[in-house]
């Protein structure tokens, strides 16, 4: 861990660590000069002339959403850094390295756990800096912050079914056959084992396509037919 963190802290000293380079348009901005793939090579260039960074090359992925992960060029660029054979990688645009902010945030956190700098030139995530570095954790504090939102937003979305009286869940592919056999058994006054016991002997399957019949089965085919 301390020969990965010195090649970030290299990258505080003019010239003393090589970096890698990453560029990206998707297929649909091809024909946007302000996102090509030459403006944002000269971009990085210059960033690293102006901090005499050493560019050992620039990958690029052209015609690939930033919602990829597994985009082929970006996988270049990072076994780059993680093999110690870079310092950092550089990108001319955050949204170049993806369109998700949590997929940017989990990006910035194992290039900070494995010592490597991450440095976008459009926002000032630069994990090389100290002013960088908190931009990368506002960053993250961002992804955190709508990862809670989207959680949230979905558990009012379901309450708000549930009081509407709509069923959630997978749907019971039970025949109406086999569940009214259990309602009547459950009436007659058949314990939950007894019932299960019976339909595991008759060979009847579950309602996704097991054999195994349980009390607990019973009791949720019970519960969803007085749903």
């Amino acid at each position: 861990m301390y020969a990965l963190s010195m090649r970030r802290a290299k990258l505080r000293r003019r010239g003393t660590s090589p970096v890698v380079g990453y560029v990206r348009v998707s297929t649909a901005e091809q024909a946007d000069s302000g996102l090509g793939l030459e403006a944002q090579r000269r971009a990085i260039r210059q960033e690293c002339d102006r901090r005499g960074w050493e560019l050992l090359g620039i990958e690029e992925d052209a015609g690939w959403s930033g919602k990829v992960v597994g985009r082929p060029g970006l996988q270049r660029a990072l076994a780059v850094c993680k093999a110690g054979q870079a310092g950092g990688l550089v990108v001319a645009k955050l949204d170049r390295l993806s369109r998700s902010v949590q997929q940017a945030a989990a990006l910035l956190a194992e290039a900070e756990h494995d010592g490597w700098a991450l440095v976008a030139l459009d926002l000032g995530v630069d994990l090389s800096t100290p002013s960088g570095e908190v931009m990368a954790h506002v960053l993250a504090a961002i992804a955190q912050f709508e990862r809670r939102l989207i959680g949230q937003r979905t558990k009012d979305a379901l309450a708000v079914r549930r009081a509407q009286g709509v069923r959630l869940g997978r749907p019971s592919v039970l025949p109406a056959a086999v569940v009214d056999r259990i309602a009547n058994e459950r009436r007659a006054g058949r314990p939950l084992a007894a019932i299960a016991d019976g339909l595991r002997t008759d060979g009847v399957a579950t309602a996704h396509g097991g054999a195994a019949w349980w009390p607990s089965t019973v009791a949720k085919v019970l519960s969803g037919r007085a749903a």
